[in-house]
């Protein structure tokens, strides 16, 4: 198969796209599923007409895209924009797909990408960003499994685990992400809690509603985020934290930990402080090693650099960070802190301005570039 070629169609694919209707985020999905399709197919059987082997297929993946987007927008509108507390009705078949898209057949990572794009409505460069891998290698990960369940009846149902890490995900990009999946997210895992009496499902119950509790306070009027030191306790929403609490607490005292459950409780921890500087920051560091032995996660280990920080000062965050790599998302984000709270505002406004330029949004790429701006003016007085 010629790659030179597929490179030099893409662009008249994307153009005929948007001449029949496809915005350039969704027709720029639709043209790399088709390139990876060809990919796999054009060795074996290339087709006559490439260009409009192309148009067909990305304008079909298209189209069955926009569907799963309505389906998944007609499901927002059955919540309200918050969830509200207590028990939910009976399982609904959203949340039965969840299930039926974490099929045996398929990895754990495989079938959380397929159930995020599939079910969830996420595009394929959402989900890449959060499986922190390069778009390209998602979209061939989600092609792959869509090839693996296309021949198999879905009658067997994946593990609860599986479906646990799709939910959270969908909730994260809700949260801060492009698309408002927070409220969904939640009511799926209300729903599953009912219906499955498991400590990691109240474990991740718990968590979401803790930091959906901060919602109010997390940006300013202008948009702007605002840091959670920083933010207004008082618009926090109290009784969303009281539950989350309480369904914690629960899960905690049956002595099964999970992952879910140590996160909730770093969030109830931050919760609980009356103000920032009341912060038990030491207990907030045991529990982060309690979650990178449970996750051995390069990400875990980053926030509990920030947690030792606060908890030991910024030169024992710091020596934290030795260890990590450099390249990890808002590793340069977590330095610059550190370095500013040590004094060094030089090396901080580098890396607060380093750290903008691989912002994953434009609300988190402002306020780091504000946070450059701030600490060079304080420079130069």
């Amino acid at each position: 198969m010629n790659e030179v070629l597929l490179r030099s169609l893409t662009p008249s694919v994307l153009g005929i796209l948007g001449r029949r209707g496809a915005d350039f985020a969704a027709a720029e999905d639709a043209v790399q599923d088709a390139l990876v399709e060809a990919v796999r197919v054009w060795p074996a059987d290339p087709p006559r007409d490439p260009k409009g082997w192309l148009v067909t297929v990305a304008w079909r993946r298209f189209l069955d895209a926009t569907r799963a987007d309505a389906a998944r927008r007609r499901r927002e509108d059955l919540v309200d924009e918050e969830p509200a507390p207590g028990p939910a009705p009976a399982v609904e078949d959203t949340l039965q797909l969840y299930f039926l898209c974490a099929h045996p057949s398929l990895t754990p990572s495989s079938a959380v990408a397929l159930t995020l794009r599939a079910v969830g409505g996420l595009t394929t460069r959402q989900i890449a960003q959060a499986y922190l891998v390069p778009e390209a290698t998602m979209a061939q990960r989600i092609s792959r499994a869509k090839r693996t369940v296309s021949g198999v009846r879905f009658d067997q149902p994946g593990d609860v685990a599986t479906v646990l890490r799709v939910l959270y995900l969908v909730f994260n990009e809700g949260y801060s992400g492009d698309v408002d999946l927070a409220a969904e997210a939640i009511r799926l895992t209300r729903q599953l809690a009912a219906a499955i009496d498991h400590p990691e499902v109240a474990g991740l119950l718990a968590l979401m509603l803790l930091h959906h509790a901060r919602r109010a306070a997390r940006t300013a009027p202008d948009g702007s985020l605002v840091p959670l030191a920083e933010q207004d306790r008082g618009r926090w929403d109290t009784e969303s934290i009281a539950e989350g609490v309480e369904i914690l607490q629960a899960a905690l005292a049956r002595d099964r930990l999970g992952e879910f459950q140590a996160q909730a409780a770093i969030a109830a921890l931050h919760a609980d402080a009356p103000t920032a500087e009341e912060t038990d920051w030491v207990q907030i560091v045991e529990w982060y090693d309690e979650l990178a032995r449970l996750t051995d996660s390069p990400v875990v280990r980053l926030n509990r650099a920030v947690a030792v920080g606060e908890a030991d000062g910024p030169r024992a965050g710091l020596a934290a960070l030795v260890a990590l790599d450099d390249s990890l998302p808002r590793h340069a984000a977590v330095a610059a802190y550190l370095h500013e709270r040590d004094g060094d505002l030089a090396t901080a406004a580098r890396l607060y301005a380093e750290a903008a330029q691989k912002a994953p949004n434009l609300a988190e790429r402002d306020h780091l570039t504000r946070q450059a701006a701030r600490l060079n003016a304080r420079r130069c007085r």
